[in-house]
Parts: C-alpha cells; structure tokens; sequence
C-alpha cells in the first residue's frame, strides 16, 4: 500500500499546517473538474484518503503505529463512493478566494441579492444647512454590466451546470460511524451553491455581473439639516445581484462653520460691542443675521451681557421650514481704558449730580452705570 505521507508529499513529521498546505496543492492539481487526464480521479481520492487520515491526530496516531491495517472501521472516515467527502474538505480551503472555484471561473449565487448600501460624506456652507439647496455630486457605485446583461458570462456563452454537485448547489458527506451513517450536507465549494458555474466570464466586468461607474446625482439638502444629518437617497447604492434590489445612498452632512453666527440647534448666537454711551442712551446698530444685515434696537440702560432675542430670525426647523428658531445677540460694552482731560471734566461733572447720593467722584459714575469699580 502507498504510504500516506509520500501521497502528500510531507515527512512523518509534518505539522497539520504543513499537511494542510500540501493537501490544498495536491487537491487543486488533480481536482477532476480541472484536471482530465486519466488516472486524476483516483489521484485525487487517494490524495483525499491519506489526508483524512493524518488530519486527525488519532487517526493519524493508529496510521503511524499500525499502518493503514489500524484504519479499518475507524470512526470519521468517508464513505470512498461518496465524493461529497472530498467537496467538504474543499469547502474548507477554497471558501477563501473570492468567488473563485477550482475549474477556473467565476461562480454565482443562487437568487436575488441586496445590492449594498453605500455611504458618502457631504460639505454643506453654513447658510446652505439653513435654508438647503440642491447640490449635484459624484458617486462611485456598482451597476449592472451592460455587455453581458449581469450574467457575468462571455456573450454567446452562460453559465454551465456545476459538475460538483450535478446543479444542486449542495454536496453530501457521508460519514460511518460505531453509532450507525451519517450523512452531513453542505453548501457545495466549487460553484458556492449555485449549482452553476461561469466557465467563459465577461471579459468587461470579469464575470461579476457588475462594473462600478461614477454617477452623478442630484439630491435635495432640505432646510434645517445640521452636522451628523443623514440623508437617505433609496435605490441609488450598489446594484442588487441577480436582478436584487439595488441598496440605498445615505448621504452624512457635516456643516462648516460661520466666522459671525453660531448654531446650536435652531437657535443662532452672535455678540455685538457698544460703548458705553451707547448703551448708556441707547442705540441702533446694524448687525449680521441669516437674512442679511438689520437694524437693532440698544435700549438705554442697557448693562454688559445682557442678550436681546429676535424672534424667527433663526433656523428653520428641519421638516417645518416655517417655524424657526430665533436669533440671540450677547450685547458686549467698550468701556475706556482712558480718557481726555474734556471727556474726564464732564464726567466728574455729570458725577457731581450724585453727590446728594454719597457718589461724588467719577468712580462712583461708573459703579452705579456699570455695577462696578472703574
């Protein structure tokens, strides 16, 4: 009888990793859906035989001591007959390589499958959130290949039934065991439960049925929307296989920031500087909001950090673009770190009228306008 090890082409002292390596070479070479010459078949049983033998450290154990006599009956060998055995050790080396399959094409999956979702980062002007706008971008995403129809095959040619499994996308193991047969099902390794197989692929999408292309898009940015928005766009993600549903775009907003305004919410923030006489009588200033320059009213009296509102000069409401947030404006006063000997004379005679009040010099101005020592 051949010996196990010289099958594989290893020492008796291989490790699994290196059993494992020259049993996936040996496979693939005389695989009877790749390899035709006569004799492959019973190669690659044989080839099947010895490695399930060695793969199981006690099996292996009896082999060395006994011989391939101390297999007889040993649970976990295969049913020769039957090559489902060998398709599920195929399975579990050739699941890795991409849709691959032993004979050289590709495969493909049995029925419709959901296209991908597709995601795609989006810029927006500060004003642009507020109001929204249309904006015209560019995305890379799968479609159906327009030369082979998505069948991912060679035009003229298509698929061929799996000579694995027969077309039935499944392969059989059949095990014998002290407690009676087994039989264990898989999905089968060489078309991946198609039941079909790609021999001639479309040389333009390389048999996957898809191509990725840029396409351009127009998508409404609605009012309202702020940093972390997610949009979704429906149908215009990846392709769906095999006439599947195409996957969603989710578009993300990020919003960039304003030199003047802040945004929390639906509510905008600016601050504004007066000097003190202005706030001391009164004003109006012109100021920056989401609508353009206005005029605000400075009430006399007004103290330092005090915050005037105007209402619905805000953000729309995301959904609800009539109603809107309102405008906050922190008033900041300029008091002077100097004065003129004029300037310093009508001060300290405006502070004079207090003096029936114990305020009698200019400090004490200052303390009853401002609520603090100059």
């Amino acid at each position: 009888m051949a010996d196990f090890y010289q099958i594989l082409g290893v020492t008796r002292d291989a490790d699994a990793d290196t059993l494992k390596r020259a049993y996936r070479k040996l496979a693939r070479q005389y695989h009877p859906d790749v390899n035709k010459e006569p004799g492959a078949e019973d190669k690659f049983k044989e080839i099947g035989k010895a490695y399930e033998a060695l793969s199981d450290p006690e099996t292996r154990a009896r082999y060395d001591q006994f011989g391939e006599a101390g297999l007889g009956g040993a649970a976990g060998m295969p049913d020769m007959g039957d090559m489902g055995g060998f398709a599920d050790l195929f399975e579990t080396f050739f699941n890795g390589f991409g849709g691959q399959n032993p004979q050289g094409g590709r495969t493909q999956r049995r029925g419709p499958q959901q296209g991908d979702d597709l995601r795609y980062d989006l810029n927006v002007d500060f004003k642009d959130a507020v109001f929204g706008q249309q904006r015209e971008i560019k995305i890379p995403h799968l479609e159906t290949c327009e030369v082979c129809r998505g069948t991912g095959a060679k035009p003229g040619t298509g698929p061929k039934t799996c000579s694995t499994c027969g077309g039935s996308g499944q392969v059989r193991r059949a095990t014998r065991t002290p407690f009676g047969n087994f039989t264990q099902v898989a999905e089968c390794p060489s078309c991946n439960g198609a039941g079909q197989i790609i021999a001639d692929p479309c040389v333009t999408c390389g048999g996957n049925g898809v191509k990725q292309v840029r396409k351009k898009l127009r998508i409404n940015i609605p009012a309202g929307v702020d940093t972390g928005t997610k949009l979704r766009v429906s149908g215009e993600g990846n392709v769906g296989l095999k006439g599947g549903p195409p996957g969603d775009l989710y578009v993300f907003i990020k919003v960039k920031n304003d030199s003047k305004l802040k945004r929390d919410g639906v509510t905008i923030y600016s601050e504004i500087a007066v000097s003190y006489l202005q706030a001391i009588l009164g004003d109006t200033v012109k100021i920056t909001t989401l609508d353009g320059d206005v005029n605000l009213k400075i009430p006399s009296g007004t103290q330092p950090n005090t915050t005037l509102s105007l209402e619905n000069k805000g953000v729309p409401r995301l959904g609800n673009p009539v109603a809107r947030g309102n405008h906050e404006v922190l008033v900041k006063v300029k008091l002077p770190t100097r004065v003129t000997d004029a300037e310093r004379e009508l001060l300290e005679g405006l502070a004079s009228q207090y003096s029936d009040k114990n305020i009698n010099s200019s400090s004490g101005l200052f303390s009853k306008l401002f609520g603090k020592e100059s």
